[in-house]
């Protein structure tokens, strides 16, 4: 049987996959290079990721690095971006295992610049945006059973491809000659051992439930179903697949080190003043002014009370009555997924022969958090007399301030509703994307291609069991009726909120106060494209070969729409963070393109092969104005086993749909306000300068769950970006059976649309008094950032400073002649970072800073050093055997000197895989990855993502153990 690598140079695609990663071989090193001979003869001009000429010179002037059909099935991953996140090239995005602003979609960052910047490709065309709520692509459309290979590209491609390619793409080749049928089946869990030694002593001390021993969960099962074959004496082919996968819930506290949620700092279990007996924030209304008195004394008293309640129904301290909102929150989400598609090609004759893609994609999966609470949202105005209030209760607040029956106290609730449940966003995207056109000859050396896409994406949302503002509003404006009950003044449905009584709260009450959000909206996309590629008649004397171009024109649409219900459009659950409005936008681009290979030398001592590559695209935007790119590029291959490759790329990304048109409005930022608490980080005078007065200094709390006020949205003045990136490689073939790669690159962005860090903005603003960031803080009456929503931090998008990045990649894979006949095989991957600066501010030093090998509250995660290395043994029967090593390199938190928020030490994974051959129609293959079932580490509130873990970068939920059983026929 002739291997992988065989097998695509058949199909003239393989050199690709041989300049690049690796694929899996199951026959001797001296066959396979036999083979590679006799292909090489017939090897058809074939088009690589990064341009559209065909060519015979297969090796890519910018740094390519494939992932093989075969190593996607070895990772025993059924979710496309979990196999992708463990290339040294990427950093994760949304992913299963974000619960709390979940989108519901996949999604690639390559580099870390952000999926925005990532552009996705299928078959060398765009994937469309992933829905209404990120205009990021959604690869939960692409079949994983179906892909030949994955092709990432280092780097901007603009210039061949259009915006949003400033860090690279990503090209997702689809096996569209499939002969056959096939079938497979899978399924897969989590393990994991609950020994930590951290968590358990803080989670006893309050008291805190958590597993112990071994728990499996988060099971994932898989069908895929792929058919193809020819028809019309071999003149048309057809390709079609069906698949579904599901994937079962796993909460956070199904792990000992998630069972709580980490203050900010890491040091002790956090948790939220929304608590299951309820605080309360207590300020007197002066009775003269109408105005409440947050700082101070007020008659004599202090003027704040932050209370809750003991079981006798009086008043104590509410410090360290936190509820621990961890346990029911999704570690990884529940998600069920649907898809089917097929591709289609006929040869009429060599000048026309038409094609079609067609897929569609459904997947529901549902985001669970904690059950909803007030959230010490509203300012509530209460009367002295209200019969919520015990005679007791009356006294300690309305006495103490010297208020008479009439007057009235201010009093923000923090009460979780832990009778009615927790908050569920349940999403649902269906995705459709059809591509039709015609490819053929012109000539016998120009050949052409025309293709209409469209691309849409159906999102909703309904957020359901969160409390609603305004039955909370009419549950305590209560009064007695006649029988002496307490009614609602409202009447109605409405049943009174006995927040004040202790554990007075039913599950009837509750259950008038939840209400339900919808949204929903489409995404879509339509592009027309085509281009012309061949041989001019003209060729530099130095060389053999003529000069190779293409010609092209293209059109595209991008339209957004939103829908938000009223409950939504206000802002109207507790639990939402803020408004979601309503929005509608489009834009359009219209752009001419063209590239060229000029072979400069040829055949000489000095030169196989010095060549030239060029590109060039002009953008007309409906929305910013025109814009250009372009790209120059040199190939030296001075003897066989060495080739060198240099290229330089100017991109432009235009500001994508939402971020010029969703409207501005309150949400939610994670981190700390360096200004809140009994020993505030900054000085008196520093805090001054944020807005806080000196009566506040040391006397508004943090917010226990590492969450504040932010105002977010759009900008319709926003400029493109332009990006610069360079690359300098080589790639050798040292010794027989060895080939490598090295790969330097630099990407500077600039003019970067993003927002101010809001801690960045408070700690600066502190620091400097510079108005460019203390104009940004905006602090409630009372001094808060998270107490109701006076107080924010704005951070909508504008054009900011750059960002500069540069690193070297390293690639190698070496294959020999093993025992009994077989075949050994090393791949292996790796990205040294050298630099990742960010300039918030154009000229302002105290906004820069290095994310090399730093994590922190600017920073993602961002080892030096990260790699895979894979080891294979093929017998020459039916078994293969692999091992993978996956390793991340420490990361130091230059701002913390001790504890977990300090740094993450290296981290190393390891991976088995057997694969087996039971005859000539069944297939098996079975592993486990994280063999050793290591932890994730941990970090404070401030940093994590989810679950006091970096979720989805390091192994999150200990060892994975799948297994999936594949016929053919």
């Amino acid at each position: 049987m002739k291997s992988d690598l065989t097998s695509r140079l058949k199909y003239g695609v393989s050199a690709v996959a041989v300049a690049a990663t690796f694929t899996l071989a199951a026959q001797a090193a001296q066959a396979q290079e036999t083979a590679m001979a006799e292909e090489e003869m017939m090897l058809e001009e074939v088009v690589v990721t990064g341009s559209r000429i065909k060519r015979k010179d297969v090796e890519s002037v910018s740094p390519l690095t494939i992932t093989g059909s075969e190593e996607i099935k070895f990772s025993g991953y059924t979710r496309m971006e979990d196999m992708l996140n463990t290339l040294p090239q990427l950093e994760t995005a949304q992913t299963a295992f974000i619960a709390n602003g979940a989108t519901g979609t996949a999604q690639l960052d390559l580099r870390g610049l952000s999926p925005i910047r990532t552009l996705v490709l299928v078959n060398g065309r765009r994937l469309q945006p992933g829905g209404v709520f990120t205009n990021a692509p959604d690869i939960n459309q692409i079949p994983a059973g179906l892909v030949e290979r994955v092709e990432v590209v280092t780097g901007g491609a603009s210039s061949a491809y259009g915006a949003d390619a400033v860090a690279g793409v990503v090209n997702f080749v689809m096996d569209k000659n499939f002969e056959g049928v096939e079938i497979s089946a899978g399924i897969a869990a989590y393990q994991h051992n609950n020994d930590n030694d951290y968590l358990p002593p803080l989670m006893d001390e309050r008291g805190f439930e958590y597993p112990s021993g071994s728990t499996w969960g988060g099971e994932q099962y898989n069908i895929d179903m792929i058919a193809g074959g020819s028809f019309a004496d071999d003149r048309g082919h057809v390709t079609v697949y069906a698949n579904w996968r599901k994937v079962e819930e796993l909460r956070q506290g199904e792990r000992d080190y998630s069972s709580c949620a980490l203050n900010s700092a890491g040091t002790s279990c956090g948790g939220s003043f929304n608590a299951i007996v309820p605080n309360f924030d207590i300020y007197p209304i002066d009775p003269d002014t109408g105005e409440t008195i947050y700082t101070g004394t007020f008659n004599g008293v202090d003027a704040n009370k932050f209370v809750t309640l003991t079981p006798d129904g009086g008043f104590t301290s509410a410090l360290g009555n936190l509820y621990n909102y961890a346990p029911i929150n999704h570690f990884q989400r529940p998600d069920e997924r649907w898809s089917g598609g097929a591709f289609l090609n006929y040869e009429v004759n060599e000048y026309f022969k038409p094609y079609m893609e067609i897929s569609f994609t459904r997947d529901r999966t549902v985001a669970q958090i904690a059950e909803s609470g007030t959230f010490f949202a509203e300012e509530y105005h209460l009367s002295c007399s209200t019969p919520l209030l015990s005679a007791e209760q009356q006294a300690a607040i309305c006495g103490d301030y010297g208020l008479g029956p009439d007057d009235e106290f201010a009093v923000y609730i923090g009460k979780r509703n832990v009778e009615g449940g927790p908050r569920q966003s349940l999403l649902e995207h269906n995705a459709f994307r059809i591509v039709t056109g015609s490819e053929g000859d012109i000539s016998e050396t120009w050949s052409y291609d025309v293709s209409f896409q469209y691309g849409s994406t159906s999102s909703s949302q309904g957020y359901v069991n969160d409390f609603f503002a305004d039955n909370i509003r009419n549950a305590i404006d209560v009064t007695v009726d006649g029988e002496g009950n307490l009614v609602c003044v409202s009447g109605g449905d409405c049943v009174p909120y006995e927040v004040f009584t202790y554990q007075g709260v039913t599950p009837e009450q509750a259950a008038g106060l939840t209400g339900v959000g919808i949204l929903q909206g489409i995404t879509k996309e339509y592009i027309v494209n085509g281009y012309v590629t061949g041989d001019l008649p003209l060729t530099i004397p130095s060389a053999s070969n003529p000069i190779q171009v293409v010609f092209g024109a293209e059109y595209r649409k991008e339209v957004f729409e939103r829908l938000s219900d009223q409950v939504m459009e206000e802002g109207l659950l507790l639990g939402q963070g803020g408004p979601t409005v309503s929005v509608a936008g489009s834009y359009d681009v219209k752009e001419i393109f063209g590239e060229a290979i000029v072979p400069l030398v040829q055949d000489t001592d000095f030169a196989q092969d010095l060549s030239l590559e060029l590109g060039l695209r002009f953008s007309d935007y409906s929305s910013v104005g025109s814009t250009e790119t372009y790209k120059v590029g040199l190939n030296w291959q001075p003897v066989d086993m060495v080739k060198f490759r240099a290229s330089y790329n100017r991109a432009v990304r235009a500001p994508n749909v939402t971020e010029l048109f969703i409207p501005q409005s309150i949400g939610l930022w994670q981190g700390e306000d360096p200004c809140a608490g009994s020993t505030p980080e900054l000085t008196q005078a520093q805090c001054a300068n944020t807005g806080l007065t000196a009566a506040q200094y040391g006397n508004i709390s943090a917010s226990p769950a590492s969450q504040y006020n932010g105002l977010f949205g759009g900008n319709p003045d926003l400029d493109p970006e332009t990006a610069d990136t360079w690359t300098l490689g080589l790639v050798a073939n040292p010794v027989e059976g060895l080939r490598l790669s090295v790969d330097y690159w630099d990407i500077k962005v600039e003019d970067i649309i993003d927002t101010i860090s809001e801690e960045l903005a408070i700690t600066q603003c502190g620091l400097t008094g510079e108005a460019v960031f203390c104009d940004l803080i905006n602090r409630a009456p009372n001094g808060s950032l998270w107490l109701g929503q006076e107080g924010f931090v704005t951070a909508t998008n504008i054009n900011l400073g750059s960002r500069h990045w540069q690193g070297i990649d390293f690639t190698a894979d070496y294959v020999m002649d093993a025992w009994d006949g077989g075949t050994f095989r090393a791949d292996f991957t790796g990205s040294l970072l050298l630099k990742k600066f960010t300039e918030e501010i154009p000229g302002l030093e105290s906004s820069q800073y290095d994310c090399k090998g730093v994590i922190s509250t600017d920073c993602f995660a961002s080892p030096k050093w990260r790699h895979t290395l894979r080891l294979t043994y093929a017998s020459d029967s039916f078994w293969t055997a692999s091992v993978k090593w996956r390793f991340f390199g420490s990361v130091n938190n230059p701002d913390v000197d001790e504890g977990l928020n300090a740094g993450i030490g290296s981290q190393s994974y390891f991976d088995l895989t057997g694969n087996f051959d039971i005859n000539e129609t069944l297939g098996l293959t079975v592993g486990v990855n994280n063999v050793f079932d290591k932890e994730p580490p941990m970090v404070g509130g401030s940093l994590s993502t989810n679950a006091n873990t970096i979720a989805g970068f390091y192994d999150t939920l200990g060892r994975y153990f799948h297994a999936t059983v594949t016929a053919k026929f």
